[in-house]
């Protein structure tokens, strides 16, 4: 993949759709997230038109705080897993992705837990709560299980859009592309609905 890689969210809509653009561009997955879906059911496609599937992110249970997101491809083909970490995620998220074999390969971890404070905080006054999605911008480190920082998930500065930027820390393996992404796509659409 040609690193950075943004994730763009379209604010003005019903229902949560992601375009997921590399370095030059191109569009490498759109989502649209279903509404009032109890158990969570994410399809990544390959073009806006929705015509071909790329992956399938499903929760394993209805909302739950600690559900697992089960990655599969287009063919059904299990690839690994996301889940927050319980109660330590409540303050400073915390994630673990797993491969096909429910080996725990990678984390997802907040860097600076006060952003996130500050911007509900500030978000509440009339008026200011506008600008906060401009000034207040949390990042994400995704590392190996040796605590190797391979990504950097980081908020954009953005007014009429939800924009996150993905860049690389370290070489990802072949292995650990579609998981590093999926995972912070989960992570990301997680993160939001939880404010």
């Amino acid at each position: 993949m040609n690193y950075p890689i943004t994730l763009t969210f379209k604010l003005l809509a019903l229902a949560s759709q992601i375009y997921v653009r590399d370095a030059n561009g191109n569009l490498l997955g759109y989502v649209k997230q279903k509404l009032l879906k109890l158990k969570e059911d994410i399809n990544v496609f390959a073009d806006e038109n929705q015509t071909q599937l790329l992956f399938n992110i499903k929760a394993d249970r209805v909302i739950d705080f600690s559900a697992q997101y089960n990655f599969t491809d287009s063919g059904g083909r299990f690839l690994g897993s996301i889940k927050r970490q319980g109660m330590r995620s409540l303050w400073k998220t915390h994630y673990q992705i797993s491969d096909a074999d429910n080996r725990q390969i990678l984390e997802i971890r907040e860097e600076n837990a006060w952003v996130k404070v500050i911007d509900s905080l500030i978000g509440e006054i009339p008026v200011v709560g506008m600008f906060t999605g401009y000034m207040f911008n949390p990042a994400y480190i995704v590392s190996r299980s040796d605590n190797t920082p391979v990504v950097r998930l980081q908020k954009q500065p953005a007014f009429f859009e939800s924009k996150f930027e993905v860049s690389t820390q370290a070489q990802l393996l072949q292995s650990e592309e579609s998981l590093v992404l999926l995972g912070v796509l989960t992570m990301t659409l997680l993160e939001r609905a939880r404010g």
